[in-house]
């Protein structure tokens, strides 16, 4: 399971999340950050310090949220 990052992030992109991610399985795209759910241990440290509550958890995202999933698969995907 990884989090997700939702719809949200893309007006504020304030990149908090990566600064605190471990792992840096975080990075910005064109329109919001994502992170690489390969990588993302899931220590929970950028829900923390996201200030619009835009990470959530893989398994709590609704039927259509599931549309940042795969961005971020996809972004992560042509890398």
């Amino acid at each position: 399971m990884a989090y997700v990052i939702l719809q949200p992030c893309a007006a504020e992109k304030s990149g908090d999340c990566v600064d605190v991610c471990p792992v840096d399985c975080i990075e910005e795209g064109e329109d919001q950050f994502y992170i690489n759910p390969d990588i993302c241990i899931d220590c929970g440290a950028c829900v923390a310090v996201c200030p619009v509550d835009a990470i959530v958890e893989e398994s709590e995202m609704l039927p259509e949220e599931e549309i940042y999933l795969k961005k971020a698969e996809e972004f992560y995907a042509n890398r």
